[in-house]
Parts: structure tokens; C-alpha cells; sequence
């Protein structure tokens, strides 16, 4: 039977909608029929739509929300059936609206409706009053400049579209949350609508992780641009044990063989690596650099080799691996000794086949990727123990090349201190003297256990706690400087503090006992020199000796020195 709504008609009851609702507050859950429903703070939900905006762009959070609404709207749609099935057609309609009212959500009053499921027509105008989305817009997000209403909207369509068993489309003409006077929406069959096809294309999942994924190709193309313009910290060196390291990748970055780089932590494997894939003939295409001991041993194998839909619980859909992101470029497998079993084998067969199956996928996949490998391990320790397979290690250590430590090429310190000032200084945004004599003495004793990106944190470190126009200090670079010593007797520990070397001691004690003087001509002679360093000042002479202000006068009076 055809609807014609005027506005005199009365609105339904609904006590049989809220006769639904029960609380089962010791369980912690609310029901509306047979839907679990929440409770949720308005404010908290301001604070969500503001992120995703934020995080997605209006556009993107617009069809989350839409669709979000969507799914709603046919859980109420068949909740309006079974409760009302034997309601005139308009009762059962007008459940839509009361439930958005029910909800807090927003209260829908119809203006207009001209429904006629056997014919299929249908026109309906509905006044929103105080949606939840334009109050939430108004407290985060400010005046928009297109309707804000999107859960509203998306629920309206799949109510509607759920009750005329067709597609039907609803858009909202005003909405305060743009600046109108009030929120208004206007529902038709979506073949009645001249540019139902845009609007459609909210309601398709948009999943952004290839798009994301895209962009940091393109992300990588650039910097790739910029590293040959500008160049990179991996050409800083000039020891002939770091030269040898440069001829070796220089060679082969003319080939696709791969390249195993041994060497101790923070060396600069990735450094050298990348060098090698900006050397080569693949630079324009992209590096994908990955840490095989970051990624959870259960997730390597998908993270690498891509994984198919429904392969396992959370695979909601195909995605590419590392190695598809890096066809025709190069991949960096750093701590390559982390891979799992499987993982490896599958490793093999890209090395050997040039091809790959992703986690819960039948087909091959043809790949061109340059494989580099990196471990501070030694593989073939490792392979005696059982933990990495022979054959991979055989096919990995083709071109092993073996960078030395930082201690092993103390002469190329000042070329990298100078490098990591000049970035910090642009980076932090000001400007010091660089170290101090001391403070570059300290660092070309220092042993260096973390090697280059030891080096590198310890410069930004003394860069943030140098005051603008100052000299880096020692105690700006280490944690715990012992007191002041003299230059050529100073080293510092393993673990970064500066000591004095029991031989220095022994060196001065025996030079005293050497010179002729008595004790009390050396103790006056420190007295004196303390009290020059403390200009005449008694209390800074004693500090400077470890005596107290007392003490130091009796022994300068016994001396003629006067307080």
C-alpha cells in the first residue's frame, strides 16, 4: 500500500522499541533486541572522528563513516521486521528514524514521504534536530564546508534500501555543521540521482596500505634523487681498510650478484648497502631496507613474501611482501640470521628461481630482485649449529665483504664528527664551535663498542647540551667525566668514562721523587699555585686542594701568606 506522509500525521510509538532495551550490568553489556549495544561518550566519539579526519583526509573518513552508519542501518532494518510484521508499512518505516532517536543519535523528523514498494517509488525529506555529528564537528573539526552527517546519512541509505528490497540513496541538501539553518536530507532510488556513480564509491572499502605503500616507493625515488645530489656519509673515509670496503661494493654494484656485509653493530651495513643500490643500475628503482630481527618470527614470512587472503585469521586481504615492493630494485635483509625456517627456504628459491609464492597462495610469482644480506653472526658457525641452512649460506656468501670497526679506522673520526656536526647544527637549528681539543683527544681514544652510530648519537647528544657559540666539551659527550687531567694521560672506558691510567700516576710521583724537592717546598708550591687558579681567594684555593677554608689559612700563614 502506498505512503503519502503529511506533517499531520501523528509519530508511531515506539514503546516497543524501547521495551527492547535491557541492561545486564553485572555482565557489562546492553541489549537492544538481540544487538549488543555500547554506551559511548559523545566527546570520546568527537575525539575519533577528529583523528580519523586527521589521519585519513576528510575524504577517506567520510566513507569510513558512511559505511559505518551503512552497517548499522541494515542490522536496524531487520530488527524493524521481526519486531513489526504485522505493522502498516509506514509504521514499519518510520522504525528507521525512531531508532536513530532511541539512540541519542539524532532526532529525525519526516517532512515528506511518498513510498510505494510495488511500484518501487520512493521519495522521502526528513528534518534532522540536534545530530550527534554536527555537535561533535562543532567541538573538534569547527564549520566544515560540506554536510557533516555522514553516519546519519549512511544508515538512512541502508535502512531505506534494506525496506524496498532496492538501492536507494539519500543526500543531505543542508546541515548546519556547513553553516546551514538546519540539517535536511532528501532520499531517491539511486538510478534518480545524476551522480550516484561519486557518491557510490564511499560505500567500497578503501584499504590505504597500498596506497601508503605506493607513496613510499615514490618516497624512496626521491631520496634516491636527492642522495645522488647531495651525496652520503658512507663516502666519508679515507683509511685504506675502509677503501678497500669502497673498491669491493663499487664492483659489485655493476652486477646482481649478492652481497654478504659482515661486520660488528652500527658499522654501517645499511649505509654500505644502500651505496651499493645508488652505484648501481637499479637506483631509480626502489631500496627496501628490513630488519629481520624486529619482525616476529610467525609474521616474517608474510612480511617478505606477501601473503593471500584468508591465509590466516586477519588476513582480510591480499598484500604484497618486501620483495614485491623491491621488483627490480634491491632488497637489504639486515640480521639475515634471524630467519625463520621457512622463511629461509623461501629465500632460497627467490636466490635460486627468481620466483616466490606468498603465504596461503598456490602460484609463483616471477621476481627481479638484488638480494644484500647483513649479521654481526658468523653464518658459518651458525650453520654448523643447525640454525641457518647450508645451502642459503652458500648462495648468500658469494661476495662477502667484511666492514671494519670504527677503532679499526680511528683517522676517518674528525671526517664523521664533522659530517654529524654540520647535520645536527642544521637539524637542532643552531650552531656551536664543534669539540673542543680535549673532547676530539677523548673520542680518537675512546674504543667505540657501538662504532659509527655510537658516534653519531654521542655527537647530537653534546650538540643538544652545548650552548649556541660554545665548544663541545667532554662531559657533553660522555655521561660521566671524571675531574680535569691532563690531555696526554686521559682515555676513556668501554662504557664511555673518561679514567686516568694507572701508569700515568706512577709517572708524575716518580718525577717528584726525582726533583730534589722536600715536602713541605712541594706543598708550598701547591698552595701557591692554588690560590694563583683561585685568584687570592682562600675558599676557592681550598676547594681546588680538597682542604677545608681553615685549614689552608693556618698553612699559608705558616707560610707568610696572610688570609
Amino acid at each position: 500500500m502506498p505512503i503519502r506522509y503529511k506533517p499531520e500525521m501523528q509519530y508511531a510509538d515506539f514503546k516497543d522499541l524501547t521495551s527492547l532495551i535491557h541492561f545486564q550490568s553485572t555482565e557489562g553489556k546492553i541489549w537492544l533486541g538481540e544487538q549488543r549495544m555500547l554506551l559511548l561518550q559523545v566527546s570520546a566519539m568527537a575525539n575519533f572522528r577528529r583523528e580519523m579526519v586527521n589521519t585519513l583526509g576528510i575524504e577517506r573518513a567520510k566513507g569510513f563513516f558512511l559505511r559505518m552508519g551503512y552497517q548499522s542501518g541494515l542490522k536496524d532494518a531487520e530488527l524493524a521486521w521481526k519486531l513489526r510484521p504485522n505493522a502498516s508499512e509506514y509504521d514499519m518505516f518510520l522504525a528507521g528514524p525512531q531508532l536513530h532517536s532511541l539512540k541519542g543519535l539524532v532526532k529525525a523528523r519526516p517532512t515528506e514521504v511518498d513510498i510505494d514498494k510495488e511500484s518501487g517509488r520512493f521519495y522521502v525529506e526528513v528534518e534532522w534536530i540536534d545530530s550527534f555529528e554536527v555537535e561533535i564537528c562543532q567541538t573538534e573539526l569547527g564549520l566544515m564546508q560540506d554536510p557533516v552527517c555522514w553516519t546519519l546519512l549512511g544508515y538512512a541509505c541502508a535502512y531505506s534500501s534494506a525496506f524496498m528490497g532496492r538501492e536507494v540513496i539519500f543526500k543531505e541538501v543542508s546541515c548546519r555543521g556547513c553553516g546551514g539553518d538546519k540539517c535536511r536530507i532528501i532520499g531517491k532510488p539511486a538510478e534518480e540521482w545524476d551522480d550516484v556513480a561519486s557518491f557510490k564509491q564511499y560505500f567500497k572499502s578503501d584499504p590505504i596500505i597500498e596506497e601508503l605503500y605506493e607513496l613510499q616507493s615514490q618516497l624512496v625515488s626521491l631520496r634516491t634523487n636527492l642522495d645522488k645530489q647531495e651525496g652520503q656519509y658512507y663516502g666519508i673515509g679515507q683509511t685504506p681498510a675502509y677503501q678497500t670496503v669502497r673498491k669491493m661494493m663499487d664492483k659489485a654494484a655493476q652486477g646482481k650478484v649478492s652481497v654478504l656485509l659482515l661486520g660488528e653493530t652500527g658499522v654501517g651495513k645499511e649505509v654500505i648497502a644502500r651505496s651499493v643500490h645508488l652505484r648501481s643500475k637499479r637506483a631509480a628503482e626502489p631500496f627496501v631496507a628490513v630488519n629481520c630481527a624486529a619482525i616476529p618470527p610467525d609474521l616474517i614470512e608474510s612480511e617478505l613474501f606477501g601473503v593471500e587472503k584468508g591465509a590466516f585469521t586477519g588476513a582480510t586481504q591480499p598484500r604484497m611482501g618486501r620483495f614485491e615492493r623491491a621488483d627490480k630494485g634491491t632488497i637489504f635483509l639486515d640480521e639475515v640470521i634471524e630467519l625463520s625456517p621457512r622463511a629461509q627456504a623461501s629465500l632460497l628459491r627467490v636466490l635460486q628461481e627468481g620466483e616466490l609464492e606468498r603465504v596461503g597462495d598456490n602460484r609463483t610469482r616471477k621476481i627481479d630482485v638484488r638480494v644484500i644480506a647483513a649479521t654481526h653472526e658468523d653464518l658459518a658457525e651458525a650453520v654448523k649449529a643447525g640454525r641457518f641452512r647450508a645451502d642459503l649460506y652458500y648462495r648468500l656468501n658469494v661476495f662477502p665483504v667484511a666492514i671494519p670497526a670504527l677503532r679499526e679506522r680511528r683517522e676517518d673520526i674528525p671526517l664523521l664528527v664533522e659530517h654529524f656536526l654540520q647535520r645536527f647544527h642544521e637539524e637542532y637549528g643552531k650552531r656551536t664551535l664543534g669539540l673542543s681539543d680535549k673532547a676530539l683527544e677523548a673520542c680518537l681514544h675512546y674504543s667505540w663498542p657501538g662504532n659509527i652510530r655510537e658516534l653519531e648519537n654521542v655527537i647530537e647528544r653534546g650538540i643538544i647540551l652545548t650552548e649556541p657559540n660554545e665548544s663541545i666539551s667532554v662531559p657533553a659527550l660522555f655521561p660521566r667525566p671524571p675531574k680535569e687531567t691532563s690531555i696526554d694521560s686521559e682515555r676513556v672506558s668501554s662504557d664511555g668514562v673518561l679514567i686516568q691510567p694507572d701508569n700515568g700516576q706512577g709517572s708524575w710521583i716518580s718525577q717528584l721523587l726525582g726533583s730534589g724537592l722536600s715536602l713541605d717546598e712541594i706543598e708550598e708550591s701547591l698552595m701557591r699555585e692554588a690560590m694563583q687558579q683561585a685568584k687570592q681567594n682562600v675558599s676557592g684555593a681550598a676547594r681546588l686542594l680538597g682542604l677545608s677554608r681553615p685549614a689552608l689559612a693556618y698553612r699559608l700563614k705558616k707560610i707568610g701568606i696572610e688570609d
